[in-house]
């Protein structure tokens, strides 16, 4: 039987990579051109169309994994249906496809979040776990969100008061989804803004997904939306387990964002 030999690395040098790597990270993304709240399949793709486009992007995510709402499916069924035009966005990553009937497409969940995981990350983008956005950062004359402030998911858990970082952004995305917490906190804090959030309404597939691809972008200067949160401040209908709308407003809003920041 072969014997594999193995690098011996003693317990304080584990300790000293980890944190010497971290903090030039960190270090990196405190001042970002973008910054998307939500590792769901808006955010994703938001990242990786923008970070594909050069901008230094990150995305903050709860949870210690990504993918959102894909990996429940419909009711935790391990397939969704992308109606075209978004499968070109899935081809382009080197998503499979099965073809149900002419422009409507089923596509594997675990796949879904794996490759789009990896296609924003193989382009440039950074996706932190364990990450809570808790409040924006804001700025007068003019008046704009200029970042957010962040905390361990952990450390809210445990009930801690301890205050966040701050990371500085030309543009911040609520990718939250139902809930749209950026702009839940946006409205709140700085009603100078001008936000107000109706919540969405019931299900209405066949409108929806249209509605919510051509409502995601810019919500006031610096905050942006994608994703079901659009639903949440547009007042529109929700549409259970079928992904192209989710696709195609976060490629939406990276156009959005790419085409502001460019002509600043």
């Amino acid at each position: 039987m072969q014997t594999i030999n193995i690098k011996q690395v003693d317990e304080i040098k584990i300790s000293k990579y980890i944190l010497k790597y971290t903090f030039e990270d960190w270090n990196n993304i405190i001042d970002s051109d973008v910054v998307i709240v939500g590792a769901g399949p808006s955010g994703m793709t938001a990242a990786y169309f923008l970070a594909k486009e050069g901008l230094k992007t990150v995305v903050f995510e709860r949870r210690l994994s990504f993918g959102g709402g894909i990996g429940g499916g419909a009711m935790n069924f391990h397939k969704i249906v992308i109606e075209s035009p978004a499968d070109e966005v899935l081809k382009e990553l080197n998503i499979k496809l099965q073809k149900a009937e002419e422009g409507i497409y089923i596509v594997d969940s675990a796949e879904f979040m794996a490759k789009l995981g990896a296609s924003a990350i193989d382009a440039g983008a950074k996706i932190i776990h364990g990450i809570n956005v808790d409040d924006v950062i804001f700025r007068e004359d003019p008046l704009r969100v200029a970042g957010v402030a962040v905390e361990w998911t952990s450390t809210q858990m445990s009930g801690l008061h301890v205050d966040p970082l701050f990371i500085s952004a030309k543009a911040v995305v609520d990718a939250t989804g139902h809930d749209a917490e950026i702009l839940s906190v946006a409205s709140r804090k700085i009603p100078e803004l001008g936000i107000s959030i109706p919540g969405e309404k019931s299900a209405y597939s066949e409108i929806a997904e249209e509605l919510v691809v051509n409502n995601a972008g810019k919500v006031a200067p610096g905050l942006y939306t994608t994703g079901m949160a659009v639903c949440e401040i547009k007042a529109l209908p929700r549409m259970g387990p079928i992904f192209g709308a989710m696709v195609l407003s976060g490629k939406k809003v990276a156009e959005d964002i790419i085409n502001d920041l460019h002509n600043s």
